[in-house]
C-alpha cells in the first residue's frame, strides 16, 4: 500500500510534460513554417544612364631630344685646347675646341699674296690696253699684238677669281680650327683632350650637344586601336578634342605628373612589322630642363569625346571562366537578371560599356557576392563616385 501511494499522484505530473512538449513542438513548427520565406536582402544598385566622356590613351614613351649635334671637326690638326666645360649648356655659334691654326692662316697668307700678284697683273694688262688703243689706230702696233692684249686682260681677271676664291677657300679652313656648336643646347662629356690629333670628317665625334627645351616624347599605339578610333571618329562616336594638335600630359616613372601639356606632333604614316604598331610623337616645353633623353615616362593621350557613354563602378562588372564580362542587374520585379556586356576599357573606377546595359536598368555594385540570378532583392540606390568602403552593406541584410 505504501507503493500504490507515492506511485498514483505521478500522473497528473507526467501529463503536464506530454502537453508542454505537445505545445513546445507546435511552437517550433510554426516559426520552422514562418522561416521558409526568407527576407530579400538589399543590394545596391546604379541607374544607367548616359554621358559625355573623354576617352584617353595610356601609352608608354620614351623622351628624344629636340635636336642632337655631333661636333666633328672639318679640318686635319691637333687639338690645342677644350673651351667648354662638359655638361654645361652652350650657345649655338660658341667654340668648344681650337685646332693649331698655324698651318691654316700660312695657306690664308699665301692665297692673299697669290692675289695681289693676280691684281697687279690685271692692272698691267689694263693699261696695256689703254696704250694700244690709239697705236692700232694709226698702224703703229699691229692688230693682232692689240686683240692679244685685250686677251690678257680676260685672262688676268680668270687669274684674279680665282685667286679670290682660293683667299676664301683658306679663309674657311683657317675658321674651321675654331669648332663652335652649330646648336643651343647642353654638351655632353669631351671624347678627345688636348694634344689629340683629328682629322676632317672622322667617324667619331669631339662630342654632343642635345638641345632639350623642347624636347620630344616617342611612344607607339598599337595599329587595331588606331583602326577603331578612325571608325568611331568616322561613324560620329567620338568627337575631336581641341585642334588637329592632340592635348597630351606626361606621367614620369616615379609616378610624378609632369606640370606642363604637350602637343601630339606626328604620327608615322607606316606599321612596324614587327610589333604591328605606329609611332606617335609629341612635343612637350621642358624650360627647367628636368626631362632628360632616354627617360621611360607614360602618355596620355585625348582621342576625343563620346557623347553617349554609359559608365559602370568596377564592382558591378564582373568575368566568367571564359573571360566574358557580365553584369547582374534588377528587372521591374526586383528580380536578380544576369547579362553579358562589352567593357571596352576603364575609365578612372568605372568600366566602359558599349553593348549589353539600355537606359534606366539598374545594376548591382554592392552585394554582388550575395545573390545570384532569379533572387528576390531589395534595392538601395547608390550615388555615382562614392568610394567602395561605404557601399551598401547589402551582404548584411536579411541575415
Amino acid at each position: 500500500m505504501m507503493i500504490t501511494s507515492h506511485v498514483l499522484p505521478s500522473f497528473p505530473r507526467r501529463g503536464y510534460f506530454l502537453a508542454a512538449l505537445a505545445a513546445s513542438l507546435a511552437v517550433g513548427c510554426s516559426q520552422k513554417s514562418a522561416s521558409t520565406t526568407p527576407t530579400p536582402r538589399l543590394v545596391g544598385v546604379v541607374t544607367v544612364k548616359e554621358q559625355p566622356v573623354t576617352i584617353s590613351t595610356q601609352l608608354p614613351g620614351r623622351t628624344v631630344a629636340y635636336r642632337i649635334a655631333q661636333i666633328r671637326p672639318q679640318v686635319n690638326g691637333v687639338i690645342l685646347k677644350r673651351t667648354f666645360v662638359q655638361g654645361s649648356s652652350v650657345k649655338a655659334g660658341e667654340q668648344l675646341y681650337q685646332i693649331d691654326p698655324a698651318p691654316y692662316q700660312a695657306a690664308y697668307d699665301s692665297a692673299e699674296a697669290s692675289l695681289m700678284n693676280a691684281q697687279a697683273a690685271l692692272e698691267l694688262a689694263r693699261i696695256t690696253v689703254q696704250r694700244y688703243a690709239p697705236l692700232v689706230k694709226t698702224n703703229a702696233i699691229s692688230k693682232l699684238t692689240y686683240d692679244t692684249a685685250q686677251a690678257t686682260v680676260k685672262q688676268d681677271i680668270a687669274s684674279v677669281a680665282a685667286a679670290n676664291a682660293a683667299v676664301e677657300a683658306a679663309r674657311i679652313n683657317l675658321g674651321y680650327t675654331r669648332v663652335v656648336s652649330p646648336i643651343t643646347g647642353r654638351s655632353a662629356a669631351s671624347l678627345v683632350t688636348e694634344g689629340a690629333l683629328v682629322t676632317a670628317n672622322q667617324a667619331n665625334s669631339l662630342t654632343t650637344v642635345q638641345q632639350l627645351d623642347p624636347i620630344y616624347v616617342d611612344a607607339t599605339q598599337p595599329s587595331d586601336t588606331l583602326l577603331r578610333l578612325q571608325r568611331e571618329y568616322a561613324a560620329g562616336e567620338l568627337q575631336r578634342v581641341g585642334d588637329q594638335q592632340a592635348k597630351v600630359e606626361l606621367t614620369l616613372s616615379d609616378g610624378t605628373k609632369f606640370p606642363l601639356a604637350g602637343k601630339l606632333q606626328f604620327a608615322d604614316t607606316s606599321v612596324d612589322e614587327s610589333t604591328g604598331s605606329v609611332t606617335l610623337q609629341a612635343l612637350f616645353p621642358n624650360p627647367m630642363k628636368t626631362l632628360l633623353p632616354g627617360m621611360f615616362v607614360q602618355l596620355r593621350i585625348d582621342e576625343g569625346t563620346r557623347q553617349h557613354a554609359i559608365l559602370v563602378p568596377q564592382q558591378g562588372v564582373t568575368h566568367d571562366a571564359s573571360g566574358n564580362a557580365t553584369a547582374l542587374i534588377v528587372d521591374n520585379d526586383n528580380q536578380v537578371k544576369l547579362v553579358t556586356v562589352d567593357a571596352d576599357r576603364a575609365i578612372g573606377n568605372d568600366w566602359l560599356v558599349t553593348k549589353g546595359l539600355n537606359l534606366g536598368d539598374r545594376v548591382i555594385v554592392s552585394g554582388v557576392q550575395f545573390v545570384k540570378p532569379g533572387d528576390k532583392v531589395r534595392v538601395e540606390q547608390v550615388r555615382p563616385g562614392t568610394p567602395t568602403e561605404q557601399l551598401a552593406p547589402a551582404g548584411t541584410a536579411g541575415d
